[in-house]
């Protein structure tokens, strides 16, 4: 194998390499989709210019909640906001930088931000409760505003969804 051939080989693998390092939507995905909805949002004027992206953010987070809220507050969009990297998001988004490289940066300086995660929604006419973490069960009964008293047990839990499930799971379908 000649000189060019190994440099296209090793070309490839690095970029093969790199593409399973990509950060991935489900990664961090409280910031993807946020990124995406807020980059949406913005008009090509504002789109090129990171201060105006800056103001843009911060009046998109004042109408924010959960995790997006929380989201707007790790990054400085918040008037509460005990630190600011919002410039890592604004120069970015000026530039056109993919949702998911923005991410990839912005973990690069604050880890809690790709910890964000969404709640998922359990199907209950589908899942197998003992599969569940006992954490999941108690968020069940939370959701329907019920308690569980005396409840130790895993199998207490599941015994306390299952009566009130006929109550509830209506709602599930």
């Amino acid at each position: 194998m000649n000189t060019l051939h190994m440099l296209l080989v090793i070309c490839c693998l690095a970029g093969i390499y790199q593409t399973t390092l990509a950060l991935k939507e489900e990664d961090c995905e409280v910031c993807v989709k946020t990124v995406r909805k807020f980059a949406s949002s913005l008009d090509d004027a504002t789109k090129k210019d990171y201060k105006l992206i800056e103001v843009a953010f911060k009046k998109y987070c004042k109408t924010q909640k959960n995790k997006e809220h929380r989201f707007c507050y790790y990054l400085g969009g918040l008037e509460e906001s005990a630190t600011g990297i919002l410039n890592e998001l604004s120069k970015p988004l000026s530039w056109s930088m993919p949702a998911e490289k923005i991410c990839e940066k912005l973990k690069k300086k604050d880890a809690q931000i790709c910890d964000l995660r969404y709640e998922k929604q359990i199907d209950l006419n589908n899942v197998d409760l003992k599969k569940l973490k006992v954490r999941d069960l108690k968020k069940i009964l939370n959701d329907w505003d019920e308690s569980c008293d005396g409840c130790l047990e895993k199998s207490d839990f599941i015994k306390r969804i299952e009566e009130l499930k006929p109550k509830y799971a209506h709602n599930e379908l």
